[in-house]
């Protein structure tokens, strides 16, 4: 993440929002110029892995604790796929609960582990690009890393390693709730807005 040492942290908000944006239109655009192959080659393989529910939502959550490695789009365009708007509404309020559960456990993982050897290193080989933001920025970029690709348990754990105040954190973190509905209200809509 670029630093910009005279940005507002509404700047930095918007700035990293548009980014966010942009790498959601990149992902969405190339999900609708392949929607016909994937019907024609992928179709029944995505309908298999999207029966398991168990299984992808496991996968989910560990992905959450460990950083967000699996964009959360990949579930939503799985689930997408299988067209049953209610269980995709309910499929994804269940993948917002855990995101939004595993950023408060990154939080107390933040306050627990801060001194031990094992998060010093942690936070040296992946954390430290962004607590320099995150010492200018606080509540800032807790809610970046909750509507943009920044990744969310991350932000969280440094939040709660520099004791950002607990009760902002839980309200700023609700916008990954929001996240989620927008970015799943897009998946399942802009696909048949532009293939008919």
């Amino acid at each position: 993440m670029e630093q910009q040492e005279n940005e507002t942290p509404s700047g930095f908000l918007l700035r990293n929002l548009l980014k966010g944006l942009l790498w959601f239109a990149v992902i969405i655009t190339a999900y609708i110029l392949m929607e016909g192959y994937i019907e024609e080659t992928l179709s029944q393989h995505m309908k298999t892995l999207a029966g398991k529910e168990l299984l992808l939502f496991s996968i989910f959550t560990a992905s959450e604790i460990v950083f967000g490695i699996i964009p959360p789009e990949f579930f939503m365009i799985l689930w997408q796929h299988q067209g049953d708007l209610s269980q995709y509404v309910l499929n994804l309020s269940i993948l917002a609960v855990i995101s939004y559960g595993a950023g408060v456990l990154g939080y107390y993982i933040g306050i627990t582990f801060t001194k031990t050897a094992f998060f010093k290193r942690l936070r040296d080989r992946y954390l430290v690009q962004y607590e320099y933001s995150l010492r200018k920025y606080g509540m800032y970029l807790v809610l970046v890393g909750a509507i943009t690709p920044i990744p969310f348990s991350a932000m969280c754990m440094l939040a709660g390693s520099v004791r950002l105040p607990y009760k902002t954190f839980l309200l700023v973190c609700t916008a990954r709730v929001l996240r989620f509905a927008v970015y799943g209200w897009m998946v399942w809509s802009f696909p048949s807005w532009f293939n008919g």
